[in-house]
């Protein structure tokens, strides 16, 4: 009866080939799995380079008044639609248009004095010539008389011509004589006077000119009081309300234009085959199915640390290696009605594509 009993203990053992197969094919698997795992983190990067570490910007515009005034009128609201020229704020422009107006009537009397000392530079002129025109007689005066005095000298005989005809010539070349003196003495003061008119002139000259550049500077001040957009954009960030006072250098709002762009921020160690042109796949976190392609722009010659407000030292006496990152301009192919629904400030992830790759690897695929 022991026999019996201990018989089934020896055929216990039995079902030990069975486990074989299975342990096999679970080690297939693993390795087909460890395989395929490895094949899906290192095979992309021959093909590919991808990072979550991107975000959307644009080229915001950020309005600031020129000139300081009342906000009189304003056409917007938060979040509107603009387009190019249309009129976004309006200052108050009654002080300005004072200063035009006072400045126009500067430049008209700067003109008047400019054309009294014309007519004074042409009067001193037309007195110099009449100067030298008394000059001219004054001088034949002279000649005549110095010819009519040698004649009566010339002659030999006394009873011929009275010592009073002699004294009588003597006297009226030395008249003459001094009346050519006098008429130089008056040239000298007259072209003396043409040059102060002319003096006068040029003053006037400058005095026009600065009144029109103060017109004109007037002109531009009031133009400064109408703020038209230059592009189409959405309004965000609204800051004023009419009848605020607005000052040179106060954020008004800003406008945000309809073309966005990303900028993926890659390891140093992923930008070595990267190159402007290069196929790009981007993925916004807002619109998860949606894929929107664009290209490789540029490359930032730096590093983003390299322009930090701070900019890292790294000659200290401990020193520990930091993957930097690379600014990537990505911009986009395609202007879809989506992209008006991108905000700057979004994040996305982005995959540049160094070549034609398989379809089954990617993260937007």
């Amino acid at each position: 009866m022991n026999a019996q009993v201990a018989a089934p203990a020896t055929q216990a053992p039995s079902p030990q080939p069975a486990t074989r197969p299975k342990m096999l094919v679970l080690a297939a698997v693993i390795g087909v799995l460890v395989l395929a795992g490895a094949i899906y983190v290192f095979v992309p990067s021959y093909f590919e380079e991808e990072t979550d570490d991107a975000y959307v910007e644009a080229h915001i515009q950020s309005v600031i008044p020129k000139v300081p005034a009342y906000a009189a009128h304003l056409y917007i609201d938060d979040n509107s639609r603009v387009h190019a020229g249309d009129l976004l704020l309006q200052l108050d422009p009654r002080d300005y248009e004072t200063q035009v107006a006072v400045s126009q009537a500067d430049v008209a009397a700067a003109e008047g004095r400019l054309k009294e000392a014309r007519d004074e530079g042409e009067v001193a002129t037309t007195a110099v010539h009449q100067r030298q025109a008394d000059l001219e007689v004054a001088q034949a005066h002279e000649s005549l008389a110095d010819i009519t005095l040698k004649r009566l000298r010339s002659v030999t005989d006394v009873r011929a011509v009275s010592t009073q005809r002699v004294d009588d010539a003597t006297a009226q070349r030395q008249a003459t004589q001094a009346e050519v003196l006098a008429d130089q003495v008056a040239i000298q003061a007259a072209q003396a006077q043409l040059v102060l008119a002319r003096s006068h002139i040029v003053t006037a000259q400058a005095t026009v000119l600065q009144a029109k550049t103060h017109l004109a500077q007037a002109q531009l001040n009031l133009s400064y009081t109408r703020i038209y957009a230059d592009r189409d954009a959405t309004v965000a960030n609204k800051l004023v309300e009419p009848g605020n006072f607005v000052q040179p250098g106060q954020l008004l709002f800003v406008l945000v234009p309809d073309a966005p762009y990303v900028v993926a921020n890659y390891r140093e160690t992923q930008v070595t085959r990267m190159r402007p042109g290069q196929k790009v796949l981007v993925r916004v976190d807002a619109f998860p199915k949606r894929y929107l392609h664009g290209h490789v722009d540029s490359l930032q010659p730096g590093t983003g640390s390299r322009f930090a407000l701070l900019p890292p030292q790294n000659a200290t006496g401990n020193f520990i290696k930091v993957v930097q990152r690379v600014p990537v301009k990505i911009v986009f192919d395609e202007q879809p009605e989506i992209l008006r629904r991108i905000s700057p400030g979004m994040s996305v992830e982005t995959e540049v594509f160094f070549g034609q790759h398989p379809h089954w690897l990617g993260l937007f695929e």
